[in-house]
């Protein structure tokens, strides 16, 4: 549990580092969370240290239950009234915050930052490796609904990490930074040149298929 915490912690000052750094204008560029820029995926990030239990199920009940429409119209709203260095500021003052997935315990809670970071660093183009030992705490909790969630279609494609010894699936390979595999297996479109393999242009953002 103290490893999970620390690597938790970990994540989230090294990614306050990383958004300390951006440039203004970077705030405004588009993630690999669909719809999101910067702020609005930084905002959503810091979601849970900022919103209230009963504030919560108030936007629940105005989104209809609905917990995909709540955290989008959360997200915007709160990227518009709160500046980047407040939204870097809530992350650096809540490294250490006990917030957990429902259900998903503190690998969840890993596994939340780690996605979003990753979402935030490869589409700004920077360079940052997530450390393999927290990915392999993310994947060692990761179970088939997880892909289901995000509606990925591996059919006939073994994903392969070319720097950790993971595969997950059955069929041709298709492989990748384990870091980049992640984002795969979590329903995201890659820059061009992240993948290798006959199925790769499936999972390239840009690509005519």
């Amino acid at each position: 549990m103290t490893d999970i915490r620390n690597a938790v912690a970990g994540e989230r000052a090294e990614l306050a580092e990383v958004l300390a750094g951006l440039q203004p204008e970077e705030w405004d560029k588009p993630t690999l969370c669909g719809g999101w820029r910067v702020r609005e995926l930084v905002a959503h990030i810091t979601m849970p240290y900022r919103i209230s239990l009963p504030r919560f199920l108030a936007g629940m009940i105005r989104s209809g239950g609905n917990f995909n429409r709540y955290a989008d119209r959360q997200a915007r709203q709160d990227a518009a009234e709160l500046t980047s260095a407040q939204l870097v500021e809530c992350l650096r003052q809540n490294i250490n915050h006990p917030w957990k997935p429902p259900g998903g315990g503190f690998e969840g809670a890993l596994s939340h930052d780690v996605i979003h970071g990753l979402d935030v660093t490869i589409a700004l183009g920077i360079d940052r490796p997530v450390p393999p030992e927290r990915l392999r705490i993310v994947f060692g909790a990761m179970r088939p609904r997880h892909a289901k969630y995000f509606g990925v279609d591996l059919a006939g494609v073994q994903l392969q990490a070319t720097d950790l010894t993971w595969t997950y699936g059955t069929g041709t390979p298709l492989t990748g930074m384990a870091q980049d595999l992640l984002l795969v297996l979590s329903g995201r479109s890659l820059p061009p040149n992240h993948l290798s393999g006959r199925d790769a242009d499936r999972f390239t953002a840009g690509v005519t298929r």
